[in-house]
């Protein structure tokens, strides 16, 4: 005889779900053996987060990124899509290249870097950059590697160079090879170079840390810029965390909640990120509908109703062969029969903002099997 199909309700659920997310603690610790590391493995986060992480504002295009791929942002947003849109799991569409995770991460030689005398022109400074990769995985390919710039100049001038090179620890700024030479023709705008390909070999994994010199002479005499930000846009692709369905965006679908009985139909389950603790380095959402599947598979309720998952011959054959003797068989179980990922955008324990694309983490739908 089958195992009879386990139903928790939407209480038990919730408590279980807080048990496997860990607790925040106040230094960075290796993640906790069993279920909880599973977690953090899945949602790619090797460690217990170290707490609360240092404030800093969330980029734009970060912003941007995730209300695209977010299903709730598109759907009440300025920018509404079209509901027969559909978006590949493995491809950030606004960046135009194949990925499931995108990190904004920032300079970590600003804070080292000495004020900048003034210079004369022909004498302009250059400035080394360095910028931490240790939290991407090996298993991680990159497809794109934006640098960005941001310049304040005193003059404007006819245009300018951007020389880029490779910096090694405790050698000279320009010290190490060309990587890319361009012109820059207006310092008004943000400065992007893209990495990939120059700094470290396509189809490769990123290097743990990476740490550039850059140049920027004027064309025409004129006073020198000064570098005011630096970040790099690093988009990867996981594999593992691909799925090769294409969902399409569809419109929420009632969820219905109430008593445990009745047919086998979905069930409301919110997950709140502050009432599990991750509220702290989780940017957005706040939470999402989990869902969960409840009810009974018995006939008529293995047949599904209009618009609903059609049942499994063998469900049905199950539940008519328990209706003709009930000790011979066990009855379909109710399980989800249709999910759909959602985006989060948070911290990660270097403080890179990431955002990061989750598959099968909402119940849509639930049928008997």
């Amino acid at each position: 005889m089958s195992p009879p199909c386990y139903r928790p309700g939407r209480r038990v659920l919730f408590l279980l779900l807080a048990l496997l997310l860990p607790s925040l603690t106040p230094t960075r610790a290796p993640a906790p053996p069993g279920p909880a590391a599973a977690l953090l493995q899945a949602l790619g986060l090797p460690n217990v987060h170290r707490g609360a992480p240092t404030p800093r504002p969330v980029p734009p295009v970060m912003w941007r990124l995730f209300r695209h791929r977010d299903p709730q942002e598109a759907r009440v947003g300025p920018r509404r899509m079209p509901q027969e849109t559909t978006l590949r799991p493995c491809h950030v569409e606004e960046l135009g290249v194949a990925g499931n995770i995108v990190r904004h991460i920032p300079d970590r030689g600003a804070s080292t870097r000495p004020p900048e005398p003034a210079w004369a022109a022909g004498q302009c400074p250059e400035w080394t950059v360095v910028f931490d990769l240790s939290a991407v995985e090996p298993a991680e390919r990159p497809s794109r590697a934006r640098l960005e710039l941001r310049f304040a100049a005193a003059e404007a001038p006819a245009g300018w160079e951007l020389s880029i090179r490779q910096a090694a620890e405790g050698q000279g700024a320009g010290a190490g090879p060309v990587l890319l030479r361009q012109a820059v023709p207006t310092l008004g705008t943000p400065v992007r170079a893209e990495l990939l390909g120059a700094a470290w070999p396509r189809n490769t994994s990123a290097p743990r840390s990476l740490r550039l010199a850059l140049a920027l002479r004027p064309r025409a005499p004129a006073a020198c810029a000064h570098l005011a930000e630096a970040s790099l846009l690093l988009v990867t692709l996981d594999p593992r965390l691909c799925h090769p369905l294409v969902r399409p965006r569809r419109e929420a679908e009632p969820v219905v909640s109430g008593s445990p009985g009745g047919a086998c139909r979905t069930r409301r389950l919110y997950v709140s990120f502050r009432e599990v603790g991750w509220h702290r380095w989780v940017i957005a959402p706040r939470g999402f509908l989990a869902n969960y599947c409840q009810g009974q598979c018995a006939l008529p309720a293995t047949l599904s109703g209009p618009g609903g998952s059609p049942p499994l011959n063998h469900a049905v054959l199950r539940a008519l062969m328990h209706a003709a003797a009930p000790g011979a068989g066990g009855l379909p179980c109710c399980v989800p029969a249709r999910l759909s990922p959602i985006s989060v955008l948070f911290f990660d324990n270097s403080d890179n903002v990431v955002l990061r694309h989750y598959e099968d983490m909402v119940v849509d739908e639930c049928g008997c099997r």
